[in-house]
């Protein structure tokens, strides 16, 4: 009787690989059409333009309702506005500091998600994920090569840019797993399709404001900046979906420390297509993560 709920589970916990693997791809695409002349407010207004049109399409085609009643909208709202500072913020720390340290600073998100939880609903995390964040977040410091980056941070003019953009990727992991946390429980009943296309339609509006006051849009200057800018929309609005249909389902203190594999995707991708080296200790590093959240995911449930 209980083999369907266990499906079920292996199912969503390897759907939530497969969103990390495709958010770890988006960053290496981005980067790729950053050093080929791409805006980082430009980037966000596209990809998130891009998958509102899609999926608001695909909404139509399918006859999917748009209602929802008032909590959910202000929840969805709340989102939207989050998910488009969030979104401004990790770009903006990606061009001040290396991206290994923004990365590593971001992906603090799951145990602020759980903090969230505890702070606004009374929702204690398991026991397990809280010890099992350390361990990843340390494989994590050695998979990105953190300690390579602190030392072009030491070699570099000190004129507080890195530490704003430092500020800027915890702030932003900060209110990401508050995101994540209303959109368990203020959107609940909503279905993934209907929560992407609103959340990205208000994206897409913050975005586009950014771009205008930064002065236009900057867009890639050849095919191959093109070339990417395409492939991280599909990328990011596909991941974005499933993301925003799985995770509410799964529950985001527990669960979304799953994304913690999606640097370790990033860096493996960037290895296949940038031709990246990648150090012994940074697979030692990636290899502490995946095993982690292997387990995580793969552990008997309580």
């Amino acid at each position: 009787m209980t083999t369907p709920t266990k499906t079920v589970n292996l199912l969503a916990f390897f759907t939530m690989l497969l969103v990390a693997l495709m958010m770890g791809s988006n960053h290496v695409a981005a980067r790729l059409s950053f050093d080929h002349g791409l805006g980082g407010a430009t980037a966000v207004a596209v990809r998130s333009l891009v998958c509102a049109l899609a999926v608001s399409g695909l909404m139509l085609w399918s006859g999917v309702p748009w209602r929802v009643n008032k909590k959910q909208l202000r929840g969805l709202a709340i989102v939207g506005f989050i998910i488009g500072v969030q979104s401004q913020c990790l770009y903006a720390a990606v061009s001040r500091i290396p991206v290994a340290l923004a990365l590593v600073a971001f992906n603090t998100f799951p145990l602020w998600t759980a903090l969230w939880e505890r702070v606004f609903y009374g929702k204690t995390p398991q026991r397990i994920v809280l010890q099992a964040m350390p361990v990843i977040l340390l494989g994590l410091f050695l998979a990105l090569d953190v300690t390579s980056a602190f030392a072009k941070l030491s070699a570099a003019s000190n004129d507080g840019r890195e530490m704003v953009g430092i500020a800027l990727a915890l702030f932003g992991a900060a209110i990401f797993g508050i995101a994540l946390v209303v959109m368990q429980h203020e959107t609940d009943g909503v279905d993934g399709r209907t929560r992407t296309a609103i959340t990205m339609w208000l994206v897409s509006a913050l975005a586009l404001a950014v771009m205008g006051a930064q002065g236009g849009a900057r867009f890639p200057t050849d095919s191959i900046g093109w070339t990417a800018l395409i492939v991280l929309s599909a990328l990011y609005g596909t991941a974005f979906t499933i993301m925003f249909t799985v995770l509410p389902k799964l529950g985001v203190g527990n669960n979304s420390v799953l994304m913690n594999a999606e640097p370790i995707f990033s860096l493996v991708v960037a290895w296949v297509v940038l031709g990246q080296t990648i150090a012994h200790s940074q697979i030692a590093g990636a290899l502490v993560v995946v095993s982690t959240v292997m387990w995580l995911g793969l552990r008997k449930k309580q």
